[in-house]
């Protein structure tokens, strides 16, 4: 990283500007394999609401103790926020229960 300077006023900030290495790819890295516990809870939730999208991750860093999922489905059109997590909590019970966190952000479509 490189580090450019810019007076403003009396203030002094830094901008950081990152380059990468290399010629620039069009193609997004590709994503990590899931984990099991990943793959479970992916696998439930795509049979149970047929997502538009869908994203599990561990972010635990891999023991497998918390877990982020973005769902995005019309199983979820018209209900409160409330309701749509419920949904995805009620079908998850039994992975609820060995878990130490949930974070659950729902898209109606």
């Amino acid at each position: 990283m490189s580090a450019l300077f810019r007076r403003l006023g009396n203030r002094v900030s830094v901008v950081t500007r990152a380059y990468s290495q290399g010629r620039a790819s069009a193609q997004p890295p590709p994503n990590p394999p899931r984990t099991v516990g990943e793959d479970n809870i992916y696998n439930k939730l795509q049979a149970k609401f047929s997502p538009s999208q869908l994203l599990v991750q561990d972010v635990s860093g891999g023991c497998g103790d918390f877990y982020a999922i973005t769902i995005a489905s019309g199983a979820f059109h018209g209900l409160s926020v409330l309701k749509q997590h419920r949904l995805v909590q009620d079908e998850l019970k039994q992975e609820i229960g060995s878990i130490h966190g949930l974070q659950i952000k729902t898209i109606p479509t």
